[in-house]
């Protein structure tokens, strides 16, 4: 009985409720692309190294507010869920709306009084160019924390598809409202130094001063489109509950045990998300130690051996930015635009960590080990066959991208080249590192992701801290610590998952046939890109180039036999997927 009052929510596969994410998320980064890439030919690295100092500021806040209690909420959700305590489920969300608006206020409060003194700080005495954008942005912690209320419930629903539409609504927001704000921003500066030789009423020396005049502003404009994208995704979520609902019905409820006391519930709440948001916030700590790091080792050498890095950049960077005052922001702005490849591949198996959390959750409630083996292989074979590919790739093909997104002398082309090959290897890890820590979370370990990670960040710290201060390295070196932090991070997380589920999996079909499989099409679709580029332009052959190496990975998976018969089946019409390719022996 109880079994047929579960159907009467529509719960998606683990697969499934990716793929619907995945889908979300590569509409979010299409449009994401068109905000991004052209925001940046628009304020050039400069400004964005002041959208990034928005960003450094924002991340922790963001993390506080939104990261433990969504993967909590989530867990006890599914957990609940799977017991037929729907009255305990609606506690939760009862109980989740009122720590939020108190985590919300409390981050957009903490975010308001930090900003000043971290500017100060990190850009010492110019503090004012990187201001507007933080207040611009301040408010969108407080949206961010109001959606993840909903996000986290119907997650842990198994029930992906309010948050992908809420996603897009975001990422739409953001480019309309973001990027127009400054296109207006650059374009009214301008034209009021056309017509009077001044920006903002202070006199400019040339047109490419007055533009560096309204950079500022124009980076505020933009991430104010981040504030409205959150209130935006924010209405949609709050609507759809209102109209929709969470599918439990009232016979549900009736037959459901009473609920457990709204205290422990909260306590419970708080229990499980503490250590989740604190492993977030190591991660986005990250971005936030970069802000401050960065700039102020760099501004350091600035000081001590400014010759050395004006003679290294000065014929990779327009002569208005190869100044000291500058220098630091624009080389920021640079790894800032690396940083922005490098997230392209975590951003993915995010998608499969939130989809994982309730599938394997479930499976070490049942306590069937065959069932939570078959739900972690699942995993970390569709993860590692998208990460290990991509992370290579973007290493390989580095200086290419990076001429073909970001060209132009004023977007420090070579020098985001030069950061993304260590990078792009560490984006592998990044990614990998995500799904793992959401199974760690699911068999109970919330502790575990945060330790390692913090691990990981002192690490980083370190290696940035002695890389960057090495004047013929300094920006250049600061993909070593990402590389080093994850990588340690994800070996030691696999080691506890398998030591925690006493687990053992087939490691060689989860991680050594997509290796293979990677360096064998993007080896070949390199060479290729070499030979091509002699006689056609160069973008037109790294385009060629890339999709060559999709289709031959395409062909590598299924000629290894690399995915079974479980992988396939979570898909929607899987069962038809399953018998083509059983037909041509391409599956296991």
């Amino acid at each position: 009985m109880e079994q047929q009052k579960k159907q009467k929510v529509h719960r998606q596969s683990f697969l499934h409720g990716a793929l619907i994410l995945v889908v979300a998320l590569v509409i979010v980064k299409i449009i994401g692309a068109i905000y991004k890439i052209p925001l940046s030919w628009v304020i050039t690295s400069l400004g964005y190294g002041y959208y990034q100092n928005a960003y450094s500021v924002y991340s922790p806040m963001f993390s506080i507010a939104t990261a433990g209690f969504p993967v909590a909420i989530s867990r006890m959700v599914s957990e609940n869920y799977y017991h037929g305590r729907y009255r305990d489920i609606r506690q939760i969300h009862r109980a989740s709306v009122r720590i939020f608006l108190i985590l919300g206020v409390l981050s957009l409060t903490l975010m308001l009084l930090l900003s000043e003194p971290y500017t100060r700080f990190v850009l010492r005495g110019n503090e004012q160019v990187a201001l507007p954008a933080i207040y611009a942005v301040t408010p969108a912690v407080f949206f961010a924390s109001m959606m993840s209320i909903y996000r986290g419930y119907y997650e842990g629903l198994r029930n992906m598809t309010p948050t992908a539409i809420s996603e897009v609504i975001e990422a739409i927001s953001r480019l309309v409202f973001g990027l127009s704000a400054a296109i207006l921003i650059v374009n009214s500066g301008l034209k009021e130094y056309a017509q009077y030789g001044t920006v903002y009423g202070i006199k400019k020396a040339n047109e490419t001063y007055a533009k560096i005049a309204t950079l500022p502003y124009a980076a505020a404009g933009a991430i104010f489109g981040v504030t409205l994208g959150g209130f935006f995704g924010f209405l949609y979520l709050f609507l759809y509950h209102k109209k929709n609902g969470d599918g439990i019905t009232r016979e549900m409820l009736l037959s459901s045990p009473r609920p457990i006391p709204m205290k422990i519930t909260i306590s419970r709440l708080v229990r499980t998300a503490i250590p989740v948001a604190l492993g977030s916030l190591a991660i986005n700590l990250s971005s936030f130690v970069d802000g401050m790091l960065l700039q102020s080792r760099i501004g350091d050498l600035l000081k001590t051996n400014a010759d050395t890095l004006l003679n290294m950049y000065s014929s990779l960077i327009p002569q208005e930015y190869a100044s000291t005052d500058k220098m630091a922001s624009f080389l920021y702005g640079c790894f800032g635009n690396a940083t922005n490849l490098f997230m392209l591949v975590p951003a993915i198996t995010q998608a499969f960590g939130v989809s994982a959390l309730p599938s394997v959750t479930e499976a070490w409630t049942e306590g069937n080990p065959k069932h939570i083996r078959r739900s972690m292989e699942s995993v970390l074979r569709i993860v590692t066959l998208i990460t290990i590919p991509s992370g290579i790739g973007l290493s390989v093909f580095s200086m290419p991208i990076a001429a073909l997104i970001y060209p132009g002398r004023d977007q420090g082309t070579q020098i985001i080249g030069r950061i993304l090959v260590i990078l792009g290897l560490a984006s592998t890890f990044a990614a990998t590192s995500t799904p793992i820590n959401s199974m760690l979370q699911a068999v109970g370990r919330v502790d575990i992701p945060v330790k390692l990670l913090g691990v990981g960040l002192v690490i980083k710290i370190i290696t940035n801290y002695t890389l960057v201060g090495i004047p013929e390295v300094n920006i250049l070196g600061a993909g070593t610590g990402s590389l080093l932090c994850y990588l340690i991070a994800t070996v030691l997380e696999l080691y506890f998952l398998f030591r925690v589920t006493k687990i053992r999996m087939n490691y060689f079909a989860i991680f050594f046939k997509p290796l293979l499989a990677s360096l064998l099409s993007i080896g070949f679709s390199y060479l290729i890109f070499r030979a091509v580029s002699v006689f056609i332009s160069e973008k037109i052959a790294v385009c060629f180039a890339m999709v060559l190496a999709v289709v031959l990975y395409a062909v590598c998976v299924l000629w290894f036999r690399i995915l079974s018969k479980h992988d396939i089946s979570m898909l929607p019409k899987g069962q038809k997927i399953v018998k083509i390719l059983e037909n041509h022996n391409l599956i296991r």
